[in-house]
């Protein structure tokens, strides 16, 4: 994997933030602050492209979340308009509803990962809302690591008007959250989406994001060719070509 200058990346970025905007037509940024290392990179770039007064961080756990402490340690060292809303009542209306037709229709309301599709999806809905009374884009935070696996929400944390660090892997987007001076206390945390307890990225991926970027890096670099067909290899692969359909537009017929 090459070496970056974080300088030039981040000029690179805010540039890219800038055009965006004025070519969208928006002056201001809406943005969903977890509290991890991903959206506290996009906030602090969204804030040097935009000014902070032009963006809004919202926190949206669903119930008691220990990790809501560092989203607020992300909106106060930047200084931008936050606000926590709690999706908890949301999501147990929509899983209550489901309940009453579970005999006709496949879907279990404690299935863990169904229910944390729905929480992104619940989140991602909030932010369109707010987008649409403030006159705002929706911005992501999804990194090249999970852009690549499918490893996001379809209509949840996927959905958004631009994906900053798109480009990045996610060890990539650590050293640039070092640069950019992002709190330790962020930079340390293990990286989790918060959609079920005890969840961390690297348990359901399997492997390490170094394990995992390498590979990718390879991939990308050698046409998808591997020196040698590795567990790895084969886990990643599968899951590529499984999530592929996430990063297609819709099918239409062609006349």
């Amino acid at each position: 994997m090459k070496k970056r200058n974080y300088k030039k990346t981040t000029d690179k970025i805010v540039t890219f933030i800038k055009e965006t905007f004025k070519e969208k037509g928006f002056k201001k940024a809406v943005i969903g602050i977890s509290g991890g290392v991903d959206s506290a990179v996009v906030a602090s770039l969204l804030v040097k492209a935009l000014g902070r007064e032009n963006v809004m961080g919202y926190s949206l756990p669903c119930g008691k979340q220990k990790d809501i402490k560092d989203a607020v340690t992300v909106a106060n060292s930047l200084g931008i308009i936050y606000e926590t809303i709690d999706i908890e009542p949301v999501v147990n209306s929509f899983l209550n509803t489901l309940s009453y037709e579970e005999d006709k229709i496949d879907y279990i309301d404690n299935d863990i990962i169904s229910e944390g599709n729905l929480k992104a999806r619940v989140r991602m809905t909030m932010l369109y809302d707010m987008s649409a009374c403030y006159n705002t884009l929706v911005v992501g935070t999804s990194n090249r690591t999970e852009l690549e696996l499918g490893y996001f929400t379809i209509h949840g944390d996927g959905a958004c008007a631009l994906e900053p660090i798109g480009h990045l892997y996610k060890t990539e987007v650590f050293e640039l959250a070092k640069y950019l001076k992002i709190p330790e206390v962020i930079i340390n945390k293990a990286p989790s989406a918060g959609l079920w307890d005890g969840q961390t990225d690297e348990g359901e991926l399997g492997y390490t994001y170094k394990q995992i970027d390498e590979m990718l890096d390879t991939l990308n670099s050698n046409d998808g060719k591997v020196s040698a067909i590795t567990n790895i290899y084969l886990n990643i692969f599968e899951r590529i070509q499984r999530n592929e359909f996430k990063s297609e537009l819709p099918k239409m017929i062609k006349e």
